[in-house]
């Protein structure tokens, strides 16, 4: 769900990882947990499906992001886990896809700039950007409270 947004894809999504796991078990040798070896496989069939669908085509360069703030961590002290989670769904693809990686999956940028086919900068692009987004989001839910 964090990375299609769409609860039937990510079904199908799920499904397409077991049968890809399922079909790789053999290759598992036991060494690392079987949590992480299971995980890549569950985040690259994912990635597969949002390539596949084109929707990872982003951004433009870092000049364009220069201004935007990175630090959204005092605007999420005051929201629970649900919205923000519901927030970090409606993120726009390209973002949500990046932020996911990053913050919630720990990958570096380098990690997701070759698992996706782009620079370094532009994913600290999205990731800077994803952040922004929510921010604003975020103020504005603070504002309906």
């Amino acid at each position: 769900m964090r990375y299609v947004g769409e609860r039937a894809t990510a079904e199908d999504v799920l499904q397409e990882g077991f049968v890809t796991l399922f079909s790789r078990i053999g290759s598992y040798k036991g060494e690392g947990s079987f949590e992480g070896w299971s995980r890549k496989i569950f985040v690259n069939t994912a990635l597969m499906y949002l390539r596949k669908k084109d929707a990872l085509k982003m951004s433009d360069g870092l000049e364009t992001a220069r201004n935007l703030a990175s630090d959204i961590t005092s605007q999420t002290a005051n929201i629970g886990y649900k919205e923000l989670m519901s927030l970090i769904m409606t993120l726009p693809t390209g973002f949500r896809t990046v932020f996911n990686m990053y913050v919630v999956e720990g990958y570096s940028h380098k990690e997701i700039a070759q698992m996706l086919g782009i620079t370094e900068i532009t994913s600290r692009t999205q990731l800077s950007r994803a952040r922004t987004w929510l921010q604003v989001r975020i103020k504005e839910l603070k504002k309906d409270a």
